[in-house]
């Protein structure tokens, strides 16, 4: 069976950035740095882009675990170590924050106090490193290699041979440290502190680094993977703002327009890209523009942009919580009563079929860390049925990422339920338009939950149990309140019975009738209901062939509590209460032991309550 099917296959979002790695590594504009020799050696093919979510996700393509040295994307890190080390109006004194429309090493200081205009071009950066504490030039550098390292999740090291080089030929940068010595921006010998600049540039780092580097700023200063603190969370806000403005050089003002995300680049190639709150983007490919910009880097971080919904304008979502409650078929079933080899089954198999109840504003963000769940535990899923009930919007690109859920798991074989998707309208018009054809078989969408999860369980048990069947017909003494009757008392008890049958959504009983019978399912089913205030209908219980109903109000004596209405065509066997308690008079023995079924069925119905409230918890 399973050979008919296609594998699953690769999760949708490292599938989509395989494609999007696949489109942009035909682009060959742009050319590697040269002004410092040793970038010159660089491969112009390496490309690699790496995503990670606030919450832990991971997603790599390419080139993602080449080294390189990090250059000017350690300018917002050694901003922030700086901001920690004084605070931010000493930082601000020393460096300002205005955007300069220059390039990354123009000599832009204001021309009366010698200030550098901001942290993300050379001098400021210069300015920013002469301010990192350590009683030595070693002492700081480790300080910047561990801290570094906090944000990537790793252990980092110099990479020497870049940094040699950049010394040989940074006269530029000690130009600008000697001016910045004359304005008293620097209050010691500047040389120190220039080659702390190339040394904070020359440490060597991957792709995947700089995703990771990324979602730790997005995360508030806490790397996402390690749960370790790179940067207080009171100082993420300052860095990201500097980054906002000034981290693109000259191409700021494009970027921001274009991309909407606060990024920093390096003219190693790398990029690395924040969405406050939901995400880093990490893009490494050495060819550069005019700017200094790596140009395949700047498409993927346009194309996610769009693509992924991510602009800074336009959010919405809080990624973290779009997951509101998830459970298994094991533990959490639907109304439909099962008879107790049904409820085995269930509990033995029912981990098959995954309910995830989502809320809030779904984009991107939120819907991937749905996918990422999915995905850890995908082999041992055959239905997956989402929730919306809680769903307040939903973007196109989430429901691209619930498309592909759809065209992947079907693929292989397993179903994809939707509950309440009438709340996301865009959900069903986005299926609609990608399913085609196959929209109708494909979309199982339902109005309720239960149904939805009702749908899941009748299609295992049909799967596990041999000759089961929703529209079987049983015997009064296979029932199971006759359990442990002997074939004579069953005969007496049968010749006290009589036989209705409705039709269906005919009402049987109504809630405040009198109490008068009992009834014994032989065929179909019937669902017991209260209204709500809306005026819907909820569903409490189903009862199919072989199970007993009404008898509570029998014992108890109380009116009815609820509405009972055929499902379907019904034939039942009904018990009167007055027979019932004759029975207890000539047959006492009888009575007991459908006094002691009824109670064993109260039982189950009330370890099953317990069981589904402790998944609320």
């Amino acid at each position: 069976m399973k050979s008919e099917h296609e594998p699953v296959g690769a999760c949708p979002i490292a599938e989509y950035l395989e494609q999007l790695h696949s489109t942009y590594a035909s682009l060959t504009d742009g050319a590697v740095a040269t002004y410092i020799p040793e970038l010159a050696k660089a491969d112009p093919n390496w490309f690699a882009i790496c995503l990670v979510t606030a919450s832990g996700g991971v997603y790599e393509v390419g080139d993602s675990r080449q080294p390189f040295t990090i250059q000017s994307i350690s300018k917002p890190l050694i901003y922030g170590l700086a901001l920690e080390d004084h605070g931010r109006l000493p930082v601000f004194q020393k460096v300002g924050v205005e955007p300069t429309g220059d390039a990354f090493n123009s000599i832009s200081l204001d021309p009366t106090t010698g200030r550098p205009r901001n942290p993300m071009i050379n001098a400021g950066a210069i300015a920013v490193a002469g301010l990192v504490t350590g009683k030595t030039p070693q002492a700081r550098l480790k300080r910047i290699i561990d801290t570094f390292g906090l944000y990537a999740g790793r252990e980092l090291s110099l990479d020497e041979a870049v940094y040699r080089s950049e010394s040989e030929t940074g006269h530029r940068n000690r130009a600008i440290g000697h001016m910045l010595r004359n304005f008293n921006i620097l209050t010691s010998d500047p040389t120190p502190v220039v080659e702390l600049y190339f040394q904070q540039c020359s440490i060597a780092v991957t792709c995947r680094d700089l995703g990771l580097m990324a979602g730790t700023l997005a995360n508030r200063g806490i790397n996402p993977v390690t749960g370790k603190q790179a940067i207080r969370g009171e100082y993420v806000e300052s860095v990201l703002s500097a980054m906002e403005s000034c981290g693109m050089y000259d191409y700021a003002g494009e970027w921001i327009y274009n991309v909407g995300l606060p990024a920093k680049s390096g003219v190693s190639g790398g990029i690395m890209a924040v969405l406050p709150g939901q995400m880093g983007i990490g893009v490494f490919s050495p060819r550069l523009d005019h700017h200094g910009n790596s140009v395949r880097g700047i498409r993927v971080c346009q194309e996610l942009s769009r693509h992924l919904n991510l602009h800074l304008c336009n959010r919405r979502s809080v990624a973290k919580f779009a997951i509101r409650l998830k459970f298994t078929g094991a533990e959490l079933n639907s109304s439909r009563v099962r008879t107790p080899e049904e409820s085995q089954a269930l509990g033995e198999a029912g981990g098959s079929i995954k309910v995830y109840q989502l809320q809030g504003n779904l984009a991107f963000p939120a819907a991937e860390v749905l996918v990422r769940d999915v995905w850890e535990t995908l082999p041992s899923t055959q239905y997956l049925l989402l929730d919306f009930k809680r769903v307040i919007s939903i973007t196109e690109s989430a429901c691209r990422l619930c498309y592909e859920l759809v065209r992947k798991l079907s693929a292989a074989g397993k179903s994809v339920l939707f509950a309440h998707a009438e709340h996301t309208p865009l959900l069903r018009r986005y299926m609609k338009a990608k399913l085609g054809e196959r929209f109708e078989e494909l979309f199982r969408s339902f109005a309720d939950l239960d149904p939805a999860l009702e749908w899941c369980e009748n299609r295992l048990l049909e799967s596990v149990l041999p000759d089961w069947s929703l529209d079987r017909q049983v015997e009064i003494e296979r029932g199971e309140s006759f359990v442990g009757l002997a074939p004579d008392e069953i005969a007496l008890v049968r010749s006290l019975l009589q036989r209705r049958s409705y039709q269906r959504e005919e009402i049987i009983l109504r809630a405040g009738d009198e109490a008068r019978e009992m009834f014994f399912v032989l065929r179909g089913s019937v669902s017991v209901t209260v209204p709500l205030p809306s005026g819907a209908e909820k569903r409490l219980a189903t009862f199919s062939a072989g199970m007993v109903f009404g008898e509570m109000a029998v014992i108890d004596g109380a009116p009815r509590s609820a509405r009972i209405v055929a499902d379907s065509e019904v034939d039942c066997e009904l018990l009167t209460t007055e027979d019932f308690h004759r029975i207890g008079k000539t047959h006492p023995n009888v009575k007991i032991t459908l006094l002691e079924n009824l109670c064993l069925g109260f039982c189950r119905k009330l370890r099953k309550a317990n069981r589904q409230m402790s998944v609320f918890e």
